[in-house]
């Protein structure tokens, strides 16, 4: 966790949040850090590099988190109709994975902060308890809905799978490990 994150974790923690949003904030804050660690000091070059058996790279990870966590977010404040699927948001999400030659890896961190910062704000702020429908989808639960607090959860989760998935294509480039 950067010291600014952890600063605005604790400002907004001694001010009137829950422990269940101050939990929230500082999970997110440690993993989205894991992810920003394992890409730290690449050159975009690296950041493009897929060494393990998938098609992931480091860039792509970082790009992706960001697109899913803006997406989910844009869910809890719109609903449904953000997550629906249609060929562009496919192709979108499909391009997510990728860190084409004209991004940067600067570029795609500073947009994930803008993303994280926009997300943190709505863990202060939103209702946990509301819901939404899910969009009709292969890998919802058909007429599921999912609260704030569910899809915040996700975030956490897609993150935190993702940061490992980013320790290990970083150790297999240079040898660098998030812990240990």
């Amino acid at each position: 966790m950067t010291a600014t994150a952890a600063s605005a974790v604790k400002t907004s923690a001694t001010a009137t949040l829950s422990r269940e949003r101050t939990d929230l904030l500082e999970t997110l804050a440690k993993h989205r850090g894991f992810l920003r660690y394992a890409v730290r000091n690449l050159t975009d070059e690296q950041a493009r590099l897929t060494p393990t058996a998938s098609a992931l790279s480091l860039g792509g990870l970082v790009k992706h988190v960001s697109a899913c966590e803006r997406g989910w977010a844009d869910f809890i404040v719109r609903g449904a109709v953000a997550q629906e699927l249609t060929p562009e948001k496919y192709a979108e999400f499909a391009a997510d994975f990728v860190l084409a030659e004209h991004e940067t890896l600067a570029g795609v961190l500073e947009a994930y902060e803008d993303v994280a910062a926009a997300t943190d704000e709505l863990i202060r702020t939103v209702d946990l308890d509301a819901d939404h429908a899910l969009p009709e989808a292969p890998w919802f639960e058909p007429g599921g809905r999912w609260s704030n607090r569910r899809v915040l959860t996700h975030i956490l989760a897609e993150t935190a799978q993702h940061a490992g998935h980013a320790d290990i294509i970083r150790e297999t480039i240079d040898g660098q490990k998030t812990m240990g």
